[in-house]
């Protein structure tokens, strides 16, 4: 009788480990560009928190303030000018929109779009 062999081989664990590899290596990569994202979003809800307490929004005085918070934050890209300030019908909007580029490998590269809006009123 004849014994069949069972198991993984030398190439195909190379097969298998070549893609988490890739997929891996992409979100060390990922990682601190999503973590500036959560900060700028926090920041943004620290300061539309702290504007329900104002009754008049101005949109420069919300910009240097969100400036401070970044700068505490070490956040910088984007910058607190690119934040968009405006009034919506009745209530005060921030809006960041945003892109990062990340390059992967030679000519690889990975594209992440961050939108996000924050109501101050």
């Amino acid at each position: 009788m004849r014994k069949s062999q069972r198991g993984v081989t030398l190439i195909g664990w190379v097969i298998l480990l070549i893609p988490v590899g890739v997929i891996g290596y992409a979100g060390i990569l990922l990682a601190p560009k999503y973590l500036n994202y959560y900060n700028v979003v926090k920041a943004m809800k620290q300061e539309a928190v702290e504007a329900k307490d104002n009754p008049a929004v101005d949109p420069h005085l919300v910009r240097l303030a969100l400036a401070r918070r970044f700068d505490v934050g070490y956040i910088d890209k984007p910058t607190a000018n690119e934040i968009d300030v405006h009034r919506d019908g009745d209530q005060w909007v921030m809006v960041v929109d945003y892109e990062e580029l990340v390059p992967l490998a030679g000519n690889v590269s990975i594209l992440v779009q961050f939108n996000k809006q924050v109501i101050l009123k």
